[in-house]
């Protein structure tokens, strides 16, 4: 029997940093293989890969991928929009910029914290929580407020494919959470969501036309080495196991901290200046995640 817990501990909030870190590097890796590599191979390979990985992962571990415990109609539901919130992240990022993606994509919170508590009422947020929700959320958009001003038709839709990804991203975790998903290993439960997606990716390249070549730079490769090891796999892996034992609306708030990272990292990478409103940003986000996690008071 899986242990569940009430609140983030150490452990839990170092992985979640570590991933949202990662994650943060992830959205601008994507967009810079793009002129390299078309967006639903990329995914392609990136899925079949981190599959493969997972398999012979479970495979050491012996830990059972295809055991009857009633998780199969969750679990290809789980699959299919965590599928679909992918495809929506690489064809947006064909026509919106790394951070405003980011920053629509991380909206997926709003959907667990009001949908998770019809099936888990120890869940439900109180007051100061959804002050906390709203903090965060607000500093994430001031903090990339220039990109929201004048935009192109073609990034309207690549912002409205962002949005439809958080919206898939936390209808996944809902899923989890209301299912006899958060019964089965991590492993398995992640499993799910990759192998359904290596098997529908593929065909979906195909039939965008895209091309496949298989002469990839040396930055090719180590982005899609980094994408496949430490995004879909590791990371991942980490983030199913903690749905598992963790309160997911916590848990889901500390993806605040990723569009800040992506936009950290395009100021390193791209040369785009740190100004102090994203310093204060990152300070609100700081305390609206402390509020969200604040642990009621026990009556005395």
């Amino acid at each position: 029997m899986i242990e569940r817990k009430s609140h983030l501990d150490a452990l839990a909030v170092s992985l979640l940093l570590g991933c949202c870190l990662f994650w943060g590097l992830q959205q601008v890796l994507i967009k810079a293989t793009l002129a390299e590599i078309p967006p639903m191979f990329q995914a392609s390979l990136r899925l079949v890969g981190a599959t493969a990985l997972l398999w012979l992962w479970c495979a050491w571990r012996r830990i059972p991928l295809f055991s009857r415990d009633g998780s199969l109609a969750a679990g290809l539901l789980a699959g299919a929009l965590f599928g679909a919130e992918f495809a929506c992240i690489y064809l947006g990022l064909q026509h919106t910029t790394a951070s405003r993606l980011t920053v629509f994509l991380y909206t997926s919170p709003f959907w667990v914290a009001v949908l998770v508590p019809f099936w888990a009422h120890s869940e439900k947020l109180r007051g100061l929580q959804w002050v906390g929700l709203l903090c965060a959320f607000v500093a994430v958009v001031f903090a990339l407020r220039e990109g929201f001003s004048g935009g192109a038709a073609s990034t309207v839709r690549g912002d409205l494919l962002a949005l439809a990804a958080g919206m898939l991203w936390g209808l996944t975790t809902v899923v989890i959470r209301a299912s006899r998903l958060v019964m089965i290993p991590a492993e398995k439960l992640l499993f799910y969501q990759l192998a359904v997606s290596a098997a529908v990716f593929p065909a979906l390249s195909l039939g965008l036309g895209e091309v496949w070549t298989w002469h990839f730079s040396a930055f090719g490769l180590a982005s899609l080495g980094a994408q496949t090891v430490i995004g879909a796999f590791a990371s991942y892996l980490a983030w199913m196991w903690m749905l598992g034992r963790y309160p997911a609306t916590q848990i889901s708030t500390f993806v605040f901290f990723t569009p800040l990272f992506a936009l950290l990292f395009g100021a390193l990478w791209l040369g785009e200046a740190v100004t102090p409103g994203l310093l204060a940003a990152l300070a609100t986000v700081a305390a609206g995640i402390m509020l969200v996690n604040r642990r009621p008071r026990v009556a005395a």
